[in-house]
């Protein structure tokens, strides 16, 4: 009977020997990468269907996280689970789509029991095991080696460093696809459109400014007194001054009032022409609410005028939407 650990320097140098022996499985894989990888590469991205990722116990596990990466990453992907897929889930698979079966020892019951009605149905086949030679890895269209040394278990029982390689080779694969469709960081976007990168990439001025009867706004020649009002209606901390046509001429902001009020003594005959900020911050409302934000922070302001391609305003945009929408 093993002796169990227990002092904290042995529990440490349990987990150093965990992660060695899982690194050295991920740098093993490197001499592995073969035709074949570039094959299943190419079986994918000429895919009209969906990639279904199938796996059985812990190759489950991993499976569904590849299929889920893969989906996020530009190439149409789903998991089934391959006890279901011979009880009616196989209907979920089309010849249209590819299969990337994973299974360490090639041989898994579950997942090699799928290979006759696969191959009735034409659908290609793509394997991820740790035996080359295995039943799976034979009758597949594409072979991906994942095999290891050893497994970081002491018993070399429990998938530690088969499962940890298999996730990075899965990695490898839906990368490569992403490079190969040009997947961008707007195109990740789409597909995260509640996450923070999502905000920051689809989220636009327009979204989040306020227009119509919020947009704070006074006439050149207007007394201060007008424009402090129209700041206090509208809360925003500023607004805009425009010229006889309605474009923007400047800005009237809470830091202008507190740089007047050490100006001028008496603010009962000042003009708002005589004291605001010209010819003031301006974005324009296709532009990404993150470069707003960029804006704001490299002049240290909290509000921008929106303004159309004839300089007139058309909206106003505040720091404060743009923290409660998750942009920042």
């Amino acid at each position: 009977m093993r002796q169990p650990l227990s002092t904290p320097s042995q529990l440490r140098e349990s987990a150093l020997r965990t992660l060695q022996i899982e690194q050295a499985a991920i740098g093993g894989l490197q001499a592995k990468l073969d035709e074949s990888f570039d094959h299943a590469c190419q079986l994918m991205l000429a895919c009209q269907g969906r990639v279904v990722v199938t796996g059985m116990g812990k190759s489950g596990h991993i499976a569904g996280k590849i299929a889920a990466t893969l989906a996020s990453t530009g190439t149409p992907a789903f998991f089934v689970h391959p006890g279901e897929a011979s009880h009616g889930d196989l209907g979920m698979i089309t010849r249209a789509d590819v299969v990337l079966a994973l299974s360490n020892s090639g041989e898994t019951a579950e997942v090699t029991a799928l290979l006759p009605l696969l191959k009735r149905l034409g659908t290609p086949l793509v394997s991820m095991t740790g035996r080359p030679g295995s039943t799976l890895a034979q009758h597949s269209d594409a072979h991906l080696d994942s095999g290891v040394e050893r497994e970081a278990c002491p018993l070399d029982l429990a998938p530690t460093s088969s499962t940890t390689a298999a996730l990075a080779l899965g990695d490898a694969l839906a990368v490569a696809l992403l490079e190969a469709r040009g997947f961008t960081a707007e195109d990740f976007a789409l597909s995260h459109p509640g996450g923070s990168l999502g905000k920051r990439l689809l989220l636009r001025v327009s979204d989040l400014m306020h227009d119509g009867s919020r947009l704070p706004q006074v006439a050149l020649g207007s007394p201060l007194r007008d424009a402090l009002l129209e700041i206090t209606r509208q809360g925003l901390g500023f607004t805009c001054v425009v010229d006889s046509e309605g474009r923007l001429a400047g800005v009237y902001t809470d830091g202008d009032l507190r740089r007047t009020l050490d100006q001028h003594h008496d603010l009962r005959d000042v003009q708002v022409d005589d004291v605001m900020t010209r010819p003031g911050k301006r974005i324009g409302p296709d532009i990404l609410a993150a470069e707003a934000v960029r804006i704001m922070e490299d002049n240290r302001i909290t509000a921008l005028a929106v303004v159309d391609e004839q300089q007139r305003p058309i909206g106003a945009l505040h720091m404060h939407d743009l923290l409660a929408s998750g942009v920042i």
